[in-house]
C-alpha cells in the first residue's frame, strides 16, 4: 500500500473520509495578492515604490517585478507550484495604464481589461481593493475621514470607481469580486478629537456603498486595524468602528491576521462576527510583534483561524485571501510557501474528528474532546497533502524549490 491509502485508513479509523477532505480543499480557492511580487508598488508610474499608508516592505532580494508582464510571469510560476484553481487579489494601483497618467478618482475597467483577459486564460477569479496609500492626497494620513470635503470627495470617487470596476470584473469572468476598503487614516500621537474622523468616515462610505450593484458580481469588505506607522496612537477605522459599520450596513468584514494586538485570538472572533454579517474575508498573515506581514506559516494561529471557520461551517460563507509582503527572500517562493502552507493548514482542520469531537463535548466528556484533539494532531497529514500535490500535478514536498530556483537563475536574476 502507499502512504496515502495508509494515511485514509488511519483517518478512517478516527471516522474521517480524506477523499472529502480533498474535495473541499479543490474547490476552496485562495486569493494571491499581486503586491507580494513589487513590494506593492504598482504600476502608476515607473520605478514606483511604497509611499505612505503605513505599510512597509522590507528587504532587497534580487528579481522584484518592474512591469505588468513580469508580474504575471511571476505570479504564473508561482501559480504551476501551487495545487487548486485560485484567485488573484489586485489594488487599483495596479492597473495597465498603458504610459498615460489617470488620476485614481478616474479609473475605470478599461484600466483592467488586460488583467481580465489574463484572468479568463489562467482560469483565475480576481478579488479588487481601492488604493487609499502611495498618493499626494494620502500624505497627511487621511483620505475618507480627512477634514476637507474635497479630499474626501477625491477618495469617496475613487472608491465609487473602483466598486464599479470590481462589479465588472466579477459580471465578465462569471465569479464574485471581493471589493475590500482599507484606509491609513489615522494619527501618529494621541488626537483631542476621535469622534469627528469616524463621523466623516461613515458618512464617506456611505456615500462610497450608495449604488447598489448585484451581488452576485461584486461584495464589499470593510477592513480594520489596530495601528499602523505613523498612527500608532489612533485609527479611524478600528476593529469597533468597521464592525459595527458591517453589522448596521450588512457588509463583509475583512480581519487581516496582523492587524491585532499579538496576543488577541483572530480565530476566536470568527463565530462572533459571522453571527451578524453574511459573509467575512480572512487576510491571512502573520504579524511578528506588529502587523509586519510575514510570509504565513504551517503555525498555530493559521492553524486555529482555519479550525474555527471548518468547526463552524463558515467555510461557504468565507473569503480567504493571502496578505504579506516580504522582500528578503524570493517573492514567487513567498507566494508558494504562504499559499501551500494556508492550504495544509485548511487541509488539517478538514482532517479533524470533527464528529467525535463533538460528540465528547455534547456529552461533557472533555477528557475524551482533548485527548482526541491531541491524537489528531499526529495522524499522517503530509501524505494526504502530497496526494493532493499529485491529483493537481504540482510538486510533491520541496520539489518546488528547485523550479523556483531555475526560475529565478533564468529569469529574475537578470532584473538586476
Amino acid at each position: 500500500m502507499n502512504s496515502y491509502s495508509l494515511a485514509r485508513e488511519a483517518y478512517a479509523a478516527n471516522g474521517v473520509d480524506t477523499e472529502t477532505a480533498l474535495a473541499t480543499l479543490a474547490r476552496t480557492p485562495i486569493s494571491l495578492h499581486c503586491w507580494q511580487g513589487d513590494d506593492v508598488g504598482g504600476f502608476e508610474r515607473p520605478g514606483a515604490t511604497l509611499d505612505g499608508g503605513g505599510i512597509q516592505a522590507t528587504g532587497n532580494y534580487p528579481g522584484k517585478a518592474r512591469t505588468i508582464a513580469e508580474l504575471r510571469g511571476d505570479l504564473e510560476q508561482a501559480l504551476r507550484l501551487i495545487p487548486g484553481r485560485h484567485r488573484i487579489n489586485l489594488h487599483a494601483s495596479y492597473a495597465d495604464f498603458a504610459g498615460k497618467k489617470v488620476e485614481r478618482n478616474e479609473v475605470s475597467v478599461a484600466h483592467f481589461r488586460t488583467w481580465i483577459d489574463w484572468c479568463k486564460a489562467n482560469g483565475l477569479g480576481m478579488d479588487f481593493n481601492p488604493t487609499y496609500f502611495s498618493h499626494p492626497l494620502a500624505a497627511d494620513g487621511y483620505t475618507l475621514a480627512h477634514p476637507d470635503a474635497a479630499v474626501r470627495k477625491f477618495w469617496i470617487d475613487h472608491g465609487i470607481a473602483c466598486r464599479r470596476i470590481a462589479a465588472a470584473v466579477g459580471r465578465e469572468l462569471g465569479s464574485t469580486v471581493v471589493n475590500n476598503v482599507w484606509i491609513p487614516d489615522g494619527c501618529k500621537d494621541s488626537p483631542v478629537d476621535r469622534k469627528g474622523p469616524r463621523l466623516r468616515l461613515e458618512e464617506s462610505l456611505d456615500a462610497m456603498f450608495a449604488e447598489p450593484l448585484p451581488p452576485a458580481h461584486t461584495l464589499d469588505a470593510v477592513e480594520c486595524k489596530l495601528f499602523g506607522i505613523g498612527s500608532e496612537s489612533y485609527v479611524v477605522g478600528s476593529h469597533e468602528f468597521y464592525l459595527a459599520y458591517a453589522v448596521k450596513r450588512q457588509k463583509l468584514l475583512c480581519l487581516d491576521m496582523g492587524h491585532f494586538h499579538p496576543t488577541e485570538s483572530v480565530a476566536d472572533k470568527i463565530s462572533s462576527v459571522l453571527q451578524f454579517i453574511p459573509e467575512l474575508l480572512l487576510h491571512v498573515s502573520r504579524g511578528v510583534r506588529w502587523d509586519s506581514d510575514h510570509v504565513v506559516l504551517f503555525d498555530d494561529p493559521t492553524r486555529a483561524m482555519m479550525e474555527e471557520v471548518v468547526r463552524g461551517g463558515f467555510l461557504a460563507r468565507t473569503h480567504i485571501g493571502l496578505d504579506f509582503f516580504d522582500a528578503s527572500i524570493n517573492r514567487v517562493a513567498a507566494w508558494v510557501i504562504g499559499t501551500r502552507d494556508a492550504q495544509k493548514c485548511l487541509l488539517a482542520a478538514l482532517l479533524e474528528p470533527i464528529a467525535a469531537l463533538r460528540t465528547a463535548e455534547n456529552a461533557g466528556d472533555f477528557t475524551t474532546r482533548l485527548a482526541l484533539v491531541e491524537e489528531a494532531k499526529t495522524l499522517p497529514l503530509g501524505a494526504v497533502w502530497d496526494e493532493f500535490c499529485r491529483r493537481a500535478g504540482v510538486p510533491v514536498g520541496s520539489a518546488w524549490l528547485a523550479e523556483v530556483k531555475r526560475y529565478e537563475k533564468e529569469v529574475l536574476s537578470g532584473r538586476g
